[in-house]
């Protein structure tokens, strides 16, 4: 029997507060979520803040990019580049990060966290 598991919609923040290609970090629980709005493929992305390069909480002031159709984020500090849909580390590192799904209703952008 397969489980399906459940998420729980956070909302958090409206579409005209997000900063255009780029990101903002958001406050869910004890977790520092990075928030993406990249407006040059009209998509949302959110990942844990946290780099796991050096620990240090830095992602959503990360630059935007892409490596073909693959959109990133590359660390302010290290330069490590993750995919914002996978968390995969782009650099052949070991390291992934935590993507979370993002969706846009009635102007509020809302991240989903799983049961």
């Amino acid at each position: 029997m397969e489980m399906t598991k459940q998420v729980a919609w956070f909302a958090a923040c409206r579409v005209e507060d997000a900063v255009e290609n780029g990101g903002v970090c958001v406050k869910y629980h004890d977790q520092q979520v990075a928030l993406f709005y990249f407006t040059r493929r009209d998509e949302w992305y959110a990942t844990q803040n946290e780099c796991p390069h050096k620990k240090q909480m830095a992602l959503s002031r990360g630059l935007l990019g892409a490596v073909e159709d693959q959109p990133k984020i590359a660390c302010p500090f290290h330069k490590k580049t993750f995919s914002l849909k996978t968390g995969e580390c782009l650099n052949g590192d070991e390291c992934a990060i935590t993507t979370y799904p993002v969706r846009v209703e009635n102007g509020m952008v809302y991240i989903g966290f799983n049961l």
